[in-house]
């Protein structure tokens, strides 16, 4: 057993929003059940590294509290939630899920990893889009 065992760091923490983006994504596009799309990332991805207790957290989260994620941000949308890219949704949809049920997080680190995996996976002014609809999100929804 090494020292860290236990503890969870940034690195395997944004592993594992990295992938569940991308499970989030596959699901939105076939439709399969949590279990399959977990299933398949834990047998075709490179997941070692990745904290696999919060990206299995993240992808059955968001898909079982979907529209009640949706109808968050949606309101703070500039355009109809349908005519969004996939990746932006999948990105609102995993972050929206931190910011209400993973409230241990501090919102800039979810809103910060969230502007990261944009850069790294959606359209080139994605990052400034999502960054504008989750700001919008946490001062909608702090108490």
């Amino acid at each position: 057993m090494d020292a860290t065992e236990g503890k969870v760091t940034p690195a395997q923490r944004h592993k594992a929003r990295h992938f569940a983006l991308q499970a989030v994504y596959q699901w939105q596009l076939t439709g399969y059940s949590p279990t399959e799309i977990e299933k398949q990332f834990l047998e075709d991805q490179p997941v070692q590294g990745a904290d696999l207790d919060y990206f299995h957290d993240l992808v059955t989260g968001v898909i079982n509290n979907v529209s009640e994620l949706d109808g968050i941000f949606a309101p703070f949308l500039s355009r109809p939630l349908d005519d969004l890219d996939q990746v932006d949704k999948a990105l609102l949809r995993v972050a929206t899920f931190e910011l209400m049920y993973r409230q241990e997080v501090p919102y800039r680190v979810v809103i910060n990893e969230a502007i990261i995996l944009a850069k790294e996976f959606a359209e080139q002014d994605s990052h400034k889009f999502v960054n504008g609809v989750l700001d919008k999100v946490v001062k909608a929804n702090k108490a």
